[in-house]
């Protein structure tokens, strides 16, 4: 079976519907993954980039439980390859329920994953992740 790599606008057109016929066709392709028709990929910034569009408030301004809602079926197709979709998961269950960006969740979520407790940044939002000490050089 071959494998065809998912682009960012493939999840925002399913996701906002904003363009029926495409939207329709996206459905379409999502059920065939979904079968198992179908084998696909993508990467962790294609999800990042989903969830930056999809939450701007020039965009699409969707509120972060829906678009955790929305994409955390997609990303959990047995069909759709993605590398560390753990991490993803715990990004986005991170970004529903603290106010710091969807990059930051990623992050966290890799550290937690390798489980280090350090990070050296001037990002003052991880001083709200009780588990992180945030250092500065």
């Amino acid at each position: 079976m071959t494998t065809c790599f998912l682009d960012t606008n493939i999840f925002i057109r399913f996701i906002t519907n904003d363009d029926p016929s495409k939207a329709e066709a996206c459905y379409r392709l999502f059920k065939r993954i979904e079968k198992e028709d179908l084998q696909v990929t993508t990467s962790e910034s294609v999800i990042a980039e989903v969830v930056y569009i999809l939450t701007s408030k020039k965009l699409y301004n969707l509120p972060r439980s829906e678009v955790c809602d929305r994409l955390y079926p997609l990303i959990s197709l047995s069909n759709l390859k993605i590398n560390r979709r753990e991490a993803l998961r715990k990004a986005l269950d991170l970004f529903d329920k603290m106010p710091i960006d969807f990059e930051d969740c990623l992050t966290i979520a890799h550290m937690e994953r390798q489980q280090l407790k350090n990070l050296y940044s001037y990002d003052q939002d991880f001083d709200r992740v009780e588990a992180i000490q945030r250092l500065e050089p």
